[in-house]
This record gives structure tokens, C-alpha cells and sequence, in this order.
């Protein structure tokens, strides 16, 4: 697949996934992007959870947080990234150790791997790199489903 350009079928698709969003590298601060992100997609109705070993066992706005993606009760629908492009392939092989496998994995905007991507597609897990699912959700008006 060409990851410089999603068509908005596809983007929609992962989006409109069923299931639980993980937000991995989720931080406390406000200010942070991934607090924003977790935020936003939590009040526009979203499942959400969070994966941050220094915060597992808390709570941000109501929804738990985990160590790690294994910890997560459940199915997971969409890998959310926000990790560097390097550390982001050992997130994605994190996802791709769960079964069932997730629809997706979303790598935020600023991070690509290509190489964890085709590991990705490889087992059927579509992979978005290098946008923001907050941006795309709000273009597209996904709702949760």
C-alpha cells in the first residue's frame, strides 16, 4: 500500500472500526498531544483506553489505563501511536502479539515505519502512518459506531 496518500474509503473504514480505541504513549499533561487526542475521541463518544506503564492502574477522565496493550481486557479495534518512529515498531509487534488481532494500528502524525507497517499488513492489519485521528475523525465526522 502507498502510505504517502490514504483514500478517505480507507480512512473512514479503520475509523469506523467497532471496539475499543488503545491510546499508546498516553500522557497526564493537558498539554500534551496525546491527552488532547485521548480527550477529544473520549467526548465525541469513543471507547477509549489508555497504554502508559508509568500511569497503569489510574484513571484520565473516567477511563483506565494500562501498562501494556496484553493488559487491555478485550478486543482492541485501533493501535493508536504516540511514540517515535523508531519505537513505534516495537508497539506495532506489541499488536500484533494480541489475538484477536486489531482492525488497525494508527501511527500519529510525524511517525512512520515503513518496515512495522508491512509487518502489519502482512497478518491483515491495515495501518494508517503520519496523520492525526483526531483531524481525520473531525474531517470526515466519523462517529463512533
Amino acid at each position: 500500500m502507498n502510505h504517502d496518500a490514504y483514500h478517505d474509503s480507507f480512512i473512514r473504514d479503520v475509523l469506523e472500526s467497532e471496539g475499543v480505541i488503545a491510546v499508546v504513549g498516553l500522557s497526564a499533561n493537558p498539554a500534551r498531544a496525546s491527552h488532547e487526542v485521548f480527550l477529544d475521541m473520549k467526548r465525541r463518544g469513543f471507547a477509549v483506553v489508555g497504554v502508559n506503564p508509568g500511569l497503569a492502574g489510574q484513571e484520565i477522565d473516567g477511563a483506565p489505563v494500562y501498562a501494556h496493550l496484553a493488559d487491555v481486557p478485550g478486543p482492541i479495534a485501533i493501535v493508536n501511536v504516540f511514540r517515535n518512529s523508531q519505537d513505534a515498531a516495537s508497539t506495532v509487534d506489541e499488536a500484533l502479539a494480541l489475538a484477536p488481532l486489531p482492525h488497525a494500528i494508527w501511527l500519529q502524525l510525524g511517525v512512520r515505519n515503513d518496515a512495522a507497517a508491512a509487518r502489519a499488513e502482512a497478518k491483515g492489519v491495515k495501518i494508517v502512518m503520519d496523520r492525526c485521528i483526531k483531524v481525520e475523525i473531525a474531517r470526515l465526522g466519523v462517529r463512533p459506531r
